[in-house]
């Protein structure tokens, strides 16, 4: 109920600014996801593995070190 009280006296500008910002943090955060796949995926089996990973946790890896989980 505090979540609807606070957003009924917040202005819509200031609403939609902040719609926006997230969106646009989203989609930095997926660009840079999307990014480490591609690097991830032209490395060869063996510096893959000096990194400690395999071609089928390449997007897991990726979604970590992108987002933390």
């Amino acid at each position: 109920m505090a979540f609807l009280t606070d957003t009924m006296h917040t202005p819509i500008a200031t609403r939609i600014t902040a719609v926006i910002a997230t969106l646009m943090t989203d989609f930095a955060n997926y660009r840079s996801y999307r990014k480490t796949i591609s690097e991830l995926q032209k490395l060869t089996g063996r510096e893959l593995e000096d990194l400690g990973i395999n071609r089928s946790s390449i997007t897991a890896s990726a979604r970590e070190a992108v987002y933390g989980y």
